[in-house]
């Protein structure tokens, strides 16, 4: 039958409206979203989408400001990007307050192009933790005489981008400038290392962001001040509900993740084994306890560390009693039972707290990239993805396999 001539718009209008429909349909399954980025990380610039700013004034003597990095980052592969986790040390050296007005973080091999990345002062504000006595407060982008701040930040570029082999930073004053040296971005050999665990629904909770008490968490041990856990992650399990436990809160062996056995994520040697740390009782809302003193001798409690090689040290902390399977001196092979997952030391709900360090030390050490050979990652979708040689960045729930030959 023909098709009346008025009807014919609207046929047209269907047809076009359901083509669209199914090729956006296709593209979203051909390009599935990327993952939110953590707080306090911005993408790296587009080249050319970020206005070019002139130099300041050359002045002498320079603006007596201080930028320093005691760890420069390394190219870190997670989800379709790749991510640079570093902090910039500042401190005044002038004999006048100045006002930090942001940062301008540039490709060293190209000085003349655009930033990529520019933290205005908000997002500085953000970023910035103020070295000085008492808390931080209002004003912490002011430093008087001899006074300090630090700034945390986070790059990320997409995978298909190329990484500057080096940046440089421009701190922004009210009415000057001052440039940071020249900061590699591949300072650390990158391990590949094998699963920590095994089992589904692994979550690494505490990865790197502002919202971390392991990313934020700059002390001052042996006269130095250090991010020992820069990268580390809490390994917890959860279930459709977000809980953690089944049963009462209280007891240690209601939590899913208690129990479970950890493993030697790569050959290497034992510098530490330590046992004979009880069980905290679960933190609640009646409070929490621990069940020994927490010093910077107990933080880790049960423990094990592997010596890596290169420099690199792996720990495993907060393991259960008696659980220690190995001894200081022994040497292990990847995936060799090492323990299992408790509840001592500073631990408030059991999970195993993981970190490489460059020394064998829970605080006193610098935390290093690594990134696992591979796991599967689950999709908005509730699907599993194979993931190959990356960093479990952000909200992501891990699984590392079935449990085989375990003891």
């Amino acid at each position: 039958m023909p098709i009346p001539f008025a009807a014919r718009p609207a046929r047209l209008a269907a047809a076009v409206f359901l083509q669209t429909t199914l090729a956006l349909a296709a593209a979203a399954r051909a390009a599935p979203l990327e993952p939110p980025l953590p707080a306090g990380c911005q993408m790296a610039a587009r080249p050319g989408t970020v206005p070019v700013t002139p130099p300041p004034p050359a002045a002498f003597p320079p603006v007596q400001l201080q930028v320093r990095t005691p760890l420069a980052p390394t190219v870190l592969p997670s989800a379709g990007r790749h991510y640079l986790v570093y902090e910039l040390h500042l401190q005044n050296f002038t004999t006048g307050a100045v006002r930090l007005r942001g940062i301008e973080v540039r490709d060293a091999g190209r000085p003349a192009s655009a930033p990529l990345a520019v933290l205005d002062e908000a997002a500085l504000r953000a970023r910035l933790r103020q070295v000085t006595i008492g808390e931080d407060g209002d004003g912490i982008e002011q430093l008087g005489v001899g006074q300090g701040a630090v700034a945390f930040l986070c790059l990320a570029f997409d995978a298909r981008a190329p990484v500057p082999a080096a940046l440089r930073h421009r701190v922004l004053l009210d009415t000057a400038a001052a440039d940071g040296p020249a900061l590699p971005t591949r300072s650390t050999p990158l391990l590949r290392l094998g699963r920590p665990l095994a089992g589904s629904n692994w979550t690494p909770s505490n990865n790197p962001s502002l919202d971390s008490h392991h990313r934020m968490g700059l002390w001052v041990v042996d006269g130095a001040a250090r991010v020992s856990r820069r990268y580390a992650l809490d390994w917890k399990q959860f279930d459709r509900q977000g809980k953690a436990y089944a049963g009462d809160a209280r007891d240690v062996r209601s939590y899913y993740a208690y129990g479970k056995q950890v493993l030697a994520v790569a050959d290497g040697r034992v510098v530490s084994a330590r046992d004979g740390f009880p069980d905290n009782a679960p933190k609640t809302e009646a409070g929490f306890t621990p069940a020994r003193p927490v010093t910077l001798d107990t933080i880790g409690g049960n423990q094990v560390v592997l010596d890596l090689g290169h420099g690199q040290f792996a720990a495993y902390y907060h393991l259960q009693l008696g659980s220690i399977a190995v001894k200081t001196g022994q040497r292990v092979r990847r995936g060799q039972p090492l323990g299992r997952v408790g509840n001592s030391g500073d631990a408030r709900w059991p999970h195993l707290h993981f970190q490489v360090t460059d020394a064998a030390d829970a605080m006193a050490s610098e935390g290093l990239p690594f990134v696992f050979e591979q796991y599967r990652a689950k999709t908005d979708g509730g699907n599993w993805e194979a993931r190959s040689g990356e960093y479990p960045m952000g909200d992501v729930v891990l699984d590392f396999g079935p449990e085989t030959n375990q003891k």
